[in-house]
């Protein structure tokens, strides 16, 4: 974990320095044995949850009302934007099954991800979108494979 600390000081990458801390501070105070095993279990849903308290923000403070959806009816960005969307949660929706029930995949997407985070400026939701795409792509494999013999 100091080894992730200073990947996110040199990176400068203050999510990745926060969580971190977090988790140490957890382990410190003696609440990790308690702690942990409910951010394993429900982290994943903690962490959706509180990106889509952040994206519907805007639209109880009225930054965001049904002018603004009814304007993006009528952009072509809109739809793209709309489909991706769906796209997007229907990878990871696999996703979670796999980070759940598959360790050593999830230690891969892990490192990944931080990888991402910490050098390449990238943003914390790899782990389940990742894994999403894992799925997909492990499927297709097997289903090219199957088609050889």
């Amino acid at each position: 974990m100091l080894i992730l600390m200073g990947i996110a000081i040199v990176a400068k990458n203050q999510s990745l320095l926060v969580a971190v801390l977090f988790l140490l501070v957890v382990k410190w105070v003696g609440l990790g044995d308690k702690l942990f095993p409910l951010l394993q279990q429900k982290g994943l849903n903690i962490g959706v949850t509180f990106i889509t308290i952040a994206v519907l923000t805007p639209i109880v403070t009225g930054d965001i009302g049904f002018k603004h959806l009814a304007e993006a009816a009528k952009s072509s960005y809109a739809w793209i934007a709309l489909g991706s969307g769906v796209l997007v949660a229907l990878i990871a929706a696999n996703g979670i099954d796999l980070l759940q029930n598959d360790p050593h995949i999830t230690v891969a997407l892990v490192i990944g991800t931080i990888f991402a985070v910490a050098v390449l400026n990238g943003v914390a939701v790899g782990p389940l979108i990742g894994a999403g795409v894992a799925y997909l792509t492990m499927k297709a494999v097997t289903f090219f494979m199957n088609l050889g013999g």
